[in-house]
């Protein structure tokens, strides 16, 4: 109850500092470039000159913020990486030395290679999938809020409920994890899924397709509904079955945003993090840039060098796919 408390108190601090701090602005903004009983000529160059000033007032906190959040931390990232563990010495490249020749960061590159191939491309293609048949079916709403619930919990919350299927009893006890449990039920033996090598990766990606395609359902629906019903009709009347409608004339039409929701979960998939740590802590060759570099940065006494190397690796990979979205998006608008 106290840490509910102390939630709620600081919504209610926050909201009401938001609000006094854009009001007393405003009002302060409108005391300096007064326009009550002025001349013309200086009531429009003071409302030009606050009209200039005012989105700033809006912008600016939002501005600081990210500066201090985003800029700040990626600038001292780039400078821990030529410093030693301590982030006192200077160690040149010598941790970029270290990272190149380290098999635990090729195994970890290597599981987000596999995380990028499979998640992205399973959430949109189940995500669009889905999309398409929901729309056509009277109960399509609430099969869409179902699938899209996963979107509401958190990636640990959602790691909990996932190990409860995948959880394993050795020495003959009753399986009640549900994978288990069916596997038992046909005659065979169940298994410790999360500890078998290359296949526990897999089974540690279905959760992250399972949150995510509620997404990109989502978001390719309301691409579906704008696609013209002309093309549809001019299609079933040239004789066109059901797939090759879908295929030949509906995806066509929304390909940039099927592209636009495939690189916003890569981004998210680069960043992957709390589903590794709260199934394997990266165990089992399930080890991932994201936890690599919490463990190298906070665990072990801490190595701010090495894991400063890995944040930029990570930030690397995301940079180029982040700004072709960008760009994208930008285009589409633009065509519009």
């Amino acid at each position: 109850m106290a840490q509910l408390a102390s939630a709620l108190v600081t919504m209610i601090l926050g909201v009401l500092g938001c609000a006094v701090y854009f009001y007393g602005s405003n009002i302060l903004l409108d005391k300096i470039f007064p326009t009550k009983n002025r001349p013309a000529q200086q009531v429009a160059s003071n409302l030009r000159i606050a009209n200039s000033i005012r989105p700033w007032l809006f912008l600016g906190p939002a501005v600081l913020l990210l500066t201090f959040y985003l800029f700040y931390p990626v600038i001292d990232s780039i400078r821990l990486s030529f410093f030693d563990r301590s982030g006192e010495e200077f160690v040149g490249l010598s941790n970029y030395v270290w990272l190149f020749g380290s098999d635990e960061f090729f195994e970890s590159f290597r599981n987000n290679m596999l995380w990028l191939i499979v998640v992205p491309t399973a959430a949109t293609f189940f995500g669009l999938i889905i999309a398409t048949m929901t729309d056509r079916i009277w109960w399509g709403n609430i099969a869409k809020s179902l699938i899209f619930m996963p979107m509401a919990i958190s990636f640990i919350g959602a790691s909990v409920i996932w190990k409860f299927i995948y959880d394993f009893r050795s020495g003959g006890d009753a399986q009640i994890g549900l994978l288990n449990a069916v596997v038992v039920f046909f005659g065979g033996e169940p298994q410790n899924w999360i500890t078998i090598p290359f296949w526990n990766n897999f089974f540690l990606m279905i959760i992250l397709v399972w949150i995510q395609t509620g997404f990109a359902m989502v978001i390719l629906s309301a691409a579906l509904r704008g696609i013209p019903d002309e093309t549809i009709e001019a299609a079933v009347l040239d004789g066109a079955n059901g797939l090759q409608i879908f295929f030949k004339i509906m995806v066509p039409q929304i390909w940039g945003t099927i592209a636009v929701v495939w690189t916003t979960i890569t981004i998210l998939v680069l960043k992957v993090f709390d589903i590794v740590l709260a199934m394997t802590n990266g165990q089992w060759d399930t080890q991932v840039l994201a936890n690599q570099m919490f463990d190298w940065m906070f665990r072990g006494g801490g190595d701010f060098g090495r894991g400063a190397v890995v944040a930029i690796v990570i930030m690397v990979l995301v940079i180029p796919i982040m700004v072709w979205n960008i760009k994208r998006a930008n285009a589409e608008m633009e065509g519009r």
